[in-house]
């Protein structure tokens, strides 16, 4: 289990028991013969569940203005291809509304105290992008469980 003290983690989660990326999305994987991850700065103590909420719901493209049926089946891809179990499905829609929300809180409070790179982002159109993607997934989150869990 990783020991979380020491480390700065943007968006801690309790009991984190591996060490993730914390930042799995398409803006960080660079494609071509080889696919590879980057931006490893925000890498830390987390949870597979947390780490998959913010990976599932980027990579689904789970944003405002997104066909809901369509960024259902895009979700339903994106974690059959992770291979979670049902209980990891399960958990999945609720943690992926708190992780875009604590997204979205980040930048908003990174803004308001100044702390960078996050306050300029905030005001570079990050803020609005992440408080619609947090309305969008709490709102949907019925069609998420159902995407996740139907046969």
């Amino acid at each position: 289990m990783p020991d979380p003290d020491g480390w700065n983690v943007l968006l801690p989660v309790e009991h984190p028991d591996l060490m993730c990326h914390n930042d799995l999305a398409p803006w960080n994987l660079i494609m071509g013969d080889r696919w590879v991850f980057i931006d490893w700065d925000g890498a830390g103590p987390s949870t597979r569940l947390w780490d998959l909420a913010y990976a599932a719901q980027s990579f689904g493209l789970l944003v405002d203005g997104q066909p809901v049926h369509e960024a259902a089946l895009r979700l339903r891809a994106v974690v059959d291809g992770y291979g979670a179990d049902i209980a990891l499905r399960t958990a999945l829609p609720a943690a992926m509304a708190k992780r875009t929300a604590a997204m979205h809180d980040l930048l908003k409070s990174s803004h308001e105290t100044g702390f960078q790179p996050w306050a300029d982002m905030y005001v570079a159109g990050h803020g609005e992008h992440w408080r619609g993607a947090a309305d969008y997934v709490r709102q949907n989150l019925p069609v998420w469980d159902q995407a996740l869990t139907a046969p």
